[in-house]
């Protein structure tokens, strides 16, 4: 077999030549060239980026540009002698320097003696320094003068992969361009375009194979291509690239991601057991897994984003998966693969590591969250919620409350009510008292009036700007807070506590007090069910949009501050120390009640009832629990 003596790999033969050959990086080419074409030419450039996307070509390509013939001009000739000089490295004008070993004082001191030469052919004299992160603190210092205010036939160009570790005082030096990762589709496509000069039968899936595999860098897709050319001759598929490189199929991601929604422990192992004994980067299986359940996370949260990057065939997946799983259960997955990730860096057994990494996630997609949790309560709560709906929903309780109040006080039942529900014991106790003071409130009553109200759509939103913050709010508001109260009793503690501000376009704008911020992080939760009810209320798509106001008077607060006014009991103690000597025995029994209510909270004397309630049974189901007496 004859092999020509001029070979050259593709990275070499099919570098960029002129700025139209640079890809992928037109923010940094079109710079360049209105620089050139208007004479705004600066003293050092500093070229920052990834590996193999075109730091060295481009730097390169500008020194052409600057010393060509009748330069510089952008449109120059790269077969032109002087330009082919400087693609070879061998022009005289344009010196290239290795900073990883002239990293020293010396040679930087060399350079500075040597930039007061005059250029030998070109314009000017340019000075191209290779990671020049490398350079030491004292080389950096002693460049300092020079590169501030060097002569006017001198320029330099940096180029480095770690710009964090350039002094500043470099950086500002400099105008500093950052060369972004190269697009798949890009790098696939000159894939593509060399396999035809080549005459080398490339497949669609495997020209994309090796362009992911590159993750953005065209110089390593371009060896790998030149390697899969050695292994395969003139016809390259994609099983050929993912044998040879270790690189996992689109397919068998997605097949493991589905396995993984659809909680088969055993296809899911499976399948990591057929990625182990084939040798394939286990560490790689799992960064590609988490990638594709990235791309699914924000198809479900934004369903029109499309990405060039995906090929039709897994977008088509993506979408299917993406109707499937909630987004909550989502992100715990991708935190639980992510941990999993940072692990098996350091881990000897990686299979052990991700099979755990499965189980788990698998078995977080059937654990109760606390979404989950309040919905089942509010929804077995709802045929009796007897202590509160009064709570929840103050405007009816009022109307019923006021004539049993004295009997309550006469009879003293006030032990009563906080042995049925220690919880909302304080919502009963402030009703006979704030009656009388929340009279005048009682705009809240005309909330189930709305019911009928005809069509909502005429409503004209008027500026949040124009509007005082109210306790009550337009008819479509009060019948959607009326409306999600039925449905869900849970809100309405929550709902009775906000102000209506107003309405800017679709959204609705209500306010809370600053105390009351635990009531809006807790409708934040329902946020998409209250915008489904408003926009059924008002006949159009309708948002909630709700904020916090310090000039807002918290509602229901008060009332519950006033429930600890049974102080009279804790003022007896002061009676005491006066009446020494024959009263002391009428205040005991002013204290023995406090106690006697703290009794019924023990769980020995607890009802039989309390331990055959079906909501308590429930609860410790869902959590787990046992009950001790």
């Amino acid at each position: 077999m004859i092999v020509s003596e001029n070979y050259q790999v593709f990275a070499r033969k099919y570098r960029p030549k002129t700025f139209d050959d640079v890809l992928g990086q037109d923010h940094v080419v079109q710079t360049l060239k209105n620089a050139i074409e208007q004479d705004r030419l600066a003293h050092a450039y500093l070229f920052v980026g990834p590996r193999g996307t075109g730091k060295t070509s481009t730097a390169r390509i500008l020194a052409k540009a600057l010393n060509c013939p009748g330069g510089p001009k952008m449109d120059f000739d790269p077969e032109d002698p002087v330009c082919r000089e400087i693609a070879e490295g061998v022009s005289l004008d344009v010196l290239e320097i290795d900073g990883a070993s002239n990293n020293g004082v010396e040679q930087v001191r060399e350079l500075r003696e040597t930039v007061m030469f005059a250029p030998a052919a070109g314009k000017y004299k340019i000075y191209y320094i290779d990671e020049v992160h490398m350079l030491t603190t004292a080389a950096f210092n002693a460049l300092l003068k020079t590169l501030e205010e060097p002569p006017e036939h001198v320029k330099f160009i940096f180029a480095t992969t770690e710009p964090q570790k350039i002094l500043p005082t470099i950086i500002s030096r400099c105008q500093r361009f950052d060369l972004r990762r190269i697009p798949t589709q890009i790098i696939a496509d000159q894939l593509k375009f060399i396999a035809k000069n080549e005459s080398v039968d490339i497949s669609d899936g495997a020209a994309y194979a090796i362009a992911k595999g590159a993750e953005g860098g065209m110089r390593d897709a371009q060896s790998m291509m030149d390697q899969m050319v050695a292994f395969c001759g003139n016809k390259i598929e994609e099983s050929d690239v993912l044998d040879i490189f270790g690189f996992n199929s689109e397919e068998s991601v997605a097949k493991l991601a589905d396995a993984l929604i659809k909680g088969n422990n055993s296809s899911a192992l499976e399948l990591v057991h057929e990625h182990a004994e084939s040798g394939k980067d286990l560490t790689r299986l799992l960064g590609d897994l988490i990638g594709y359940f990235r791309h699914v996370l924000v198809k479900r949260v934004d369903p029109g984003a499309t990405s060039d990057e995906i090929s039709p065939e897994l977008q088509k997946s993506i979408a299917g998966h993406a109707g499937e799983i909630e987004t909550h259960r989502l992100l715990g997955i991708i935190d639980q693969l992510a941990e999993t990730d940072g692990k098996m860096k350091w881990a000897a057994n990686k299979k052990l590591h991700i099979e755990i990494a499965m189980i788990k996630a698998i078995q977080s997609l059937g654990e109760a969250s606390l979404d989950d949790v309040i919905s089942m309560i509010s929804g077995a709560a709802g045929s009796a919620p007897a202590s509160v709906t009064p709570a929840a929903t103050p405007a009816p309780a009022p109307a019923q409350q006021p004539s049993p109040a004295p009997e309550a006080r006469a009879a003293a039942p006030a032990p009563v009510v906080e042995q049925q529900s220690a919880t909302p014991a304080p919502a009963p106790t402030p009703i006979p008292e704030p009656a009388p003071e929340q009279a005048p409130t009682p705009p809240s009553e005309p909330a189930p009036e709305p019911t009928p109200a005809g069509p909502m759509t005429s409503f004209e939103p008027t500026p949040a700007a124009d509007l005082p913050a109210t306790a009550t709010g337009p008819p479509f508001w009060e019948q959607a807070k009326a409306k999600l109260i039925e449905e869900r009793p849970l809100f309405g503690m929550w709902l009775e506590a906000t102000h209506y501000i107003g309405q800017e376009g679709d959204q609705i704008i209500i306010g809370f007090a600053t105390d009351q911020r635990i009531y809006r992080e807790s409708l934040m939760r329902h946020e998409q069910v209250i915008n489904q009810t408003l926009t059924e209320c008002l006949g159009s798509p309708t948002r909630i949009r709700m904020e916090i106001h310090d000039n807002l008077e918290s509602i229901g607060v008060e009332e519950e501050e006033e429930a600890p006014a049974p102080p009279p009991r804790q003022e007896a103690p002061p009676f005491d120390p006066g009446n020494s000597s024959g009263s002391p025995t009428t205040p005991p029994p002013a204290q023995e009640p406090a106690v006697e209510v703290l009794e019924p909270l023990e769980p020995a004397e607890m009802p039989e009832d309390f331990y055959n309630d079906p909501l308590i049974n429930e609860a410790v189901d869902i959590f787990d629990a046992k009950i001790k007496k």
